[in-house]
């Protein structure tokens, strides 16, 4: 197994854990989506990726409309994912899209409860810009960090929505890294 980095980013929507593969960002997770670092993680919080992470944050949390396209990636799922995950990277800053027009993206308009499985399965929170998906009347729809951090990143980039109630989030478990 690859060596993988971690470091925390105290955001306004709580504290985020980035994971690294030295090269690539492979997961940044909300707060109430994270367990405790696994043991063969290493510590590292002054890796220059990392740095050029906290740096667009910064940005991006000030309201600058931060695109983190210099950022590399690496995201691990299947290809149905991997289509799901570039089409959201194409949704801007302020702007915001439905299940449905994503699904529309990829060319398979039918596949919309797949997409919001794609969707909610995203690994890397806020730079592949998930909070963008409402529901296809501009509902608040689920969101693995909490409706509440959804509503400021939302708020952030100005992006009106409906909201229609609360809701709370278990963590995710990365059963692979935890192994």
């Amino acid at each position: 197994m690859t060596a993988l980095y971690y470091t925390y980013y105290p955001s306004p929507v709580g504290k985020l854990l980035i994971l690294s593969d030295g090269e690539h960002i492979t997961h940044i997770d909300f707060e109430k989506e994270q367990f405790e670092p696994n043991s063969k993680w290493i510590e590292e919080n002054n890796l220059p990726l990392f740095q050029k992470v906290r740096s667009a944050f910064d940005r991006y949390f000030k309201g600058e409309a931060e695109t983190f396209s210099d950022i590399p990636l690496k995201t691990e799922g299947t290809p149905f994912q991997q289509a799901i995950w570039q089409a959201l990277r194409k949704i801007c800053y302020g702007e915001s899209s439905s299940y449905g027009e994503l699904a529309k993206m990829i060319d398979n308009p039918k596949a919309v409860r797949a997409v919001g499985g794609a969707v909610g399965s995203n690994p890397i929170s806020i730079i592949i810009p998930c909070h963008r998906i409402l529901g296809k009347d501009k509902t608040l729809t689920g969101f693995g960090g909490g409706l509440a951090a959804k509503r400021f990143l939302l708020q952030l980039e100005k992006i009106p929505y409906i909201d229609k109630g609360t809701e709370d989030t278990k963590p995710r478990f990365f059963k692979k890294y935890h192994q």
